[in-house]
């Protein structure tokens, strides 16, 4: 499956991409997931969101980028990284995410990155250059660990 990536600030969505991204993100991560929490947290709209479109421009993967000192002191951040359903299983995780690392250093220059990951998930962050940092915590309920970006 061929993705192509789109980064755009919440002032240049347009309203079908803001619409696809947040009933996608609710799609995930609050009905399949069983996690009801406040998906509209206030960073949309200082954030940048990665895009990533099949070529029909279905939204098969996203990512938010957020600028240093958002969500954490000293560390830009991304969050929000999901796969569609129906893209799952195609390896486009990697790609995203060095996509993702990428457009961040892009935008705000070499800041360090952090991310607030699914603690099950850190073999797949880790193979993209992330190492945990600090205890696995629980996030509305999920076991989750802080994940910084050391470079690859």
């Amino acid at each position: 499956m061929k993705i192509n990536y789109l980064c755009l600030s919440y002032d240049d969505l347009s309203k079908d991409q803001l619409y696809a991204l947040l009933a996608l993100r609710q799609e995930v991560f609050v009905v399949e997931q069983h996690c009801p929490y406040l998906d509209a947290d206030g960073n949309d709209q200082q954030a940048y969101h990665l895009l990533g479109l099949t070529e029909n421009g279905a939204l098969a993967t996203y990512v938010r980028l957020l600028p240093v000192g958002s969500s954490y002191k000293n560390y830009a951040a991304i969050g929000r990284v999901i796969t569609a359903p129906f893209a799952r299983g195609k390896k486009l995780g990697r790609p995203l995410m060095t996509t993702a690392i990428e457009r961040t250093k892009a935008i705000w220059g070499e800041v360090p990155i952090k991310l607030s990951a699914q603690a099950h998930l850190q073999g797949y962050y880790g193979s993209v250059g992330f190492s945990p940092v600090g205890e696995i915590y629980l996030e509305d309920g999920i076991p989750h660990v802080g994940m910084v970006y050391g470079g690859r």
